[in-house]
């Protein structure tokens, strides 16, 4: 190879490492945690997803709760009136 193919070849590799050399020696960014604030972080999350939980466990409790006594009230309303129909048909057919 000749010189002139040399030369731009060799400013070209210099320009990368003297680029990229800076990029190595930089400390770590603002965003780049280490594994404390990781630790951190996951603790945190780990509290939300137990409130969140807490808070879907009540509220599907008390769901379950209100229609239950609904449930029961609805049922209740119905047997007496069934009930009392059948009182007054025996009584009814008692006279006859």
């Amino acid at each position: 190879m000749s010189v002139k193919t040399h030369v731009p070849a060799l400013f070209l590799g210099a320009a990368l490492l003297l680029g990229l050399a800076p990029a190595w020696s930089q400390p770590g960014t603002p965003g780049d945690s280490g594994a404390k604030q990781d630790i951190k972080t996951a603790g945190k999350d780990t509290k939300k997803a137990a409130v969140t939980t807490g808070k879907d466990v009540k509220k599907g409790t008390t769901k379950a709760y209100h229609t239950t006594k609904h449930g029961a009230k609805k049922v209740f309303h119905k047997t007496k009136t069934t009930t009392e129909g059948a009182v007054k048909g025996g009584k009814e057919g008692a006279k006859q």
